[in-house]
């Protein structure tokens, strides 16, 4: 939580506020900016820096009321804290010697243009700022302007103070009177574009710097994407600065007032009960619900007894029941809510869990084999057979203390991992054309069993060897890396750009598939065993690899995922109201966006169309049914090529998904306020497979046009850049992934990475895969000295 330290009103609704951000102030530069959550039902919104001090460790904003966020972080006094600030994000402004600037400020855009000016100044250039606003009181921070500038021209509307005018009035008489090499223009949208437009009549090269919709600001959501120069841009990522004329203004004014509906009535909701301010020290998540269940038979302790296959109980396990037997025993069926039911609920889990009598039964259809290829079909390596034995001798304990040998999460992996397609896909029973044994089932059972019980026990833990190593992300693969380093004696960090520790299994699993509170058991129990947590931290940003390393840290893994969405790159695909899956599931699950006591808007399309076959677009047609749409779900080939798990694609069907696969989008349609209203599908057919050893989707040149007032976009994924560009002499490869050995190390030694970051896409057991190896390497190659 961030302190306010002084607070100034500069007019009836425009106020300057102090904060503490000792990690941001000392590392922001001119032209960047910070996301702020005013307090745990807060949205996340992006405010530019006015200013930054390094020495006082604060931060400088101006905020002017003018929605629920902006008016809830005014009503803040001084000694009050806010709940998150994360930053600096953005790339910084372009400072260098150009000749004269010309520095146009409108509004609060004056405090967003006084870092650029100054800097600009300090580079030796002559610094004309034109200060405009509607009326002498909304004229502010004069005398830090003048500080930084040549000269200073005021424009007010009513001419109630310097010359009466517009901005771009005060800008021409500059431009007519002496040569001007570089305008910028900060302020409304309407004003950079008007003063980018005038900059253009005189061929001089102008900038501006757009404050647009965000929801993470690290180019995870897409929602701040912009066309510039007819390219979609994420403005997080490539901006907030883009040359003036290649901005689409039309489509700017547009998606800026995407929520303006939904934002009036969350003002309405805030006049009518306003939500205490957050104190520190105050708890976010409860910790594990209490023990339930207590008459477990005595486990055992001794972790070497409770794997070897030749132990005593072991082997009279394997004597009380033949093959034959345990063969003729029928696959276990998950118990699942009613689909009626579910599909009006979006917190409660589909997948109930199974019953001990239940766990134990299908537990008995392990054959223990001698060489047991489910091993090999598990990319973190757990001991299967062990874990599901010990469940079939009602050791449940036991069977969960052997599951976090190897696993940092295995209540998350026994929801989300695709066990058809890894361990279960190796089981013999296959071979005997039976049903493999239902191993994600019976490692959900043994996790959620020692949670309820009240009886979690921690992996061993070896004595401190006092290197410290750094986590970016705090996804799968980062998670597992820690927890593993962890235990090898490791002193741990792990630093995460959201507010909210666990990456995609926060902002994008939904609740009925993973409910946060799991989640939030499972980090619970790496924070006892050791792993220190820090949030809103961006690696890159916050904190550079360099300054990580000047603190001490002699190992860095990076897990920062692939959060970058994809797009089609078709007509209207920037219209209001087309969002990636990413934007969606985050408004959804980590912001809560549908719950009416939270901030974050979130439209509820009536008829939605999702794009995609994979998991994600699974989960974000069975998110939107769930808040009362007609939903369809629109892919390109047929239901045999999905990559979604058989158990999604049912799920979804049986919630009332509508299927049409053999389309594709080729093009939107918007109504006379430029949201989407149609969508125009191409139809396709098979060809020959592709690289993917999937048959080739193919246009047939027919057409069809559905109606929609809602699309979200799940064709996949690209790794972020901010991170991987931010670290110097490492080696990328394709579509900025990290490059690494077999051993998930980067090029440069220090650094290894894995999951999404490297793989550009991949399921969370592969990401978890990929901590435990570079965990394991790390640890041989930092132990060595």
């Amino acid at each position: 939580m961030n302190k306010i330290i002084k607070k100034d009103q500069f007019s009836e609704k425009v106020f300057c506020l102090e904060v503490e951000a000792p990690l941001i102030a000392h590392s922001c530069k001119a032209g960047q900016f910070i996301i702020l959550r005013v307090d745990k039902h807060s949205e996340r919104v992006p405010y530019t820096i006015a200013k930054a001090d390094d020495e006082k460790e604060t931060l400088t904003l101006v905020v002017q009321e003018v929605g629920l966020s902006s008016t809830k972080l005014c009503n803040l006094n001084e000694g009050d804290y806010v709940q998150d600030i994360v930053g600096p994000l953005g790339n910084a402004s372009e400072i260098k010697k150009f000749g004269t600037v010309v520095c146009a400020g409108g509004g609060i855009g004056i405090a967003a243009i006084l870092p650029i000016l100054t800097a600009l100044h300090d580079a030796g250039n002559r610094v004309i700022s034109v200060l405009a606003g509607r009326t002498k009181n909304l004229i502010i921070m004069e005398d830090d302007v003048r500080k930084g500038s040549d000269e200073v021209i005021i424009m007010t509307d009513d001419g109630s103070y310097g010359e009466k005018g517009v901005v771009t009035a005060g800008v021409e008489k500059v431009i007519q009177s002496e040569h001007v090499d570089r305008i910028l223009a900060i302020g409304p949208p309407v004003m950079m574009k008007f003063t980018s437009l005038l900059a253009k009549k005189y061929n001089i090269p102008n900038y501006v710097s757009l404050n647009t919709i965000m929801v993470d600001g690290t180019g995870m959501c897409g929602a701040c994407r912009l066309t510039i120069g007819g390219k979609t841009k994420f403005v997080c990522i490539d901006g907030p600065e883009f040359d003036g004329d290649l901005v689409n203004w039309d489509e700017m004014f547009k998606r800026m007032g995407t929520f303006k509906n939904v934002e009036r009535k969350e003002m309405e909701h805030y006049e009518e009960h306003v939500y205490p301010t957050p104190q520190p020290g105050q708890d976010v998540k409860a910790c594990a619900a209490e023990a339930q269940s207590t008459d477990a038979k005595a486990e055992s302790n001794a972790e070497d007894d409770l794997t070897d296959r030749n132990a005593p109980w072991r082997a009279e396990l394997r004597k009380a029941m033949n093959a034959k037997e345990r063969k003729a025993i029928e696959r276990v069926i998950m118990p699942e809510l009613d689909p009626e039911y579910r599909a009006k609920t979006r917190l409660e889990e589909v997948n109930k869990g199974l019953t001990k009598e239940m766990a134990v039964r299908e537990a008995h259809r392990c054959l223990d084999c001698a060489k047991p290829a489910c091993v090999e079909g598990c990319p973190v390596n757990i001991n299967i057979p062990a874990f599901i034995k010990n469940i079939e001798r009602e050791h449940f304990l036991d069977a969960a203390k052997v599951l976090k040998q190897t696993s940092a999460l295995p209540a998350v992996c026994g929801r989300v991992c695709p066990q058809e397609k890894q361990c279960e896909s190796r089981c013999i029973h296959l071979k005997m054309n039976e049903p493999a044994v239902a191993i994600g089932y019976l490692e959900r059972f043994a996790a959620d069993y020692e949670r309820e019980s009240g009886q979690v026990a921690l992996p061993h833990i070896e004595p401190s060897n006092g290197i410290k190593v750094a986590v970016v992300g705090s996804g799968p693969s980062g998670l597992s890396f820690a927890g593993d380093m962890v235990k090898k004696g490791f002193e741990v960090y792990v630093f995460e750009a959201l507010h909210e520790i666990g990456g995609v299994l926060k902002y994008g699993i939904p609740e009925f598939r993973l409910p946060n509170s799991i989640v939030d058991v499972e980090i619970d129990n790496l924070r006892k065993a050791g792993v220190h947590f820090q949030t809103d931290t961006i690696i890159g940003k916050t904190i550079s690899v360099k300054e990580l390393e000047e603190k001490g840290f002699k190992g860095i893994f990076v897990g920062s995922g692939a959060g970058l969405p994809n797009f089609m790159d078709i007509p209207g695909e920037n219209l209001i109201n087309i969002m990636s899956s990413n934007e969606y599931l985050t408004r959804v699950n980590l912001m809560d966006a549908a719950n009416p006591k939270t901030d974050t808007p979130v439209i509820l399309g009536k008829k939605v169309i999702v794009v995609g076959g994979g998991n994600t677009a699974m989960d974000s047609c069975r998110t939107a049914k769930r808040l009362g749409a007609d939903v369809t779900l629109v892919y390109r080939r047929s239901e045999a090529e999905m990559p979604a798990r058989l158990e999604e694609v049912k799920h979804a069907k049986e919630e009332g998904v509508n299927f049409l696969t053999l389309h594709n989008p080729k093009e939107y349609l918007a109504d006379e306020d430029g949201r989407v209203k149609a969508a125009v599908l191409d139809v396709m057919k098979l060809g020959e497979p592709d690289a993917s050893g999937r048959r080739r989707p193919e246009s047939t040149g027919e057409t069809v046009t559905m109606e929609c007032d809602q699309v979200i976009v799940a064709v996949g994924v690209s790794p972020n850049p901010l991170v991987p560009n931010s670290i110097e002499g490492l080696e990328l490869g394709r579509k900025n992934t990290i490059a690494v050995n077999e051993q998930m190390q980067s090029s440069r030694s220090d650094i290894y990475a894995g999951g999404d970051i490297v793989r550009g896409g991949a399921t969370v057991i592969l990401a978890m895969g990929d901590g435990r190896r570079a965990a394991t390497n790390m640890a041989e190659q930092l132990l060595k000295g």
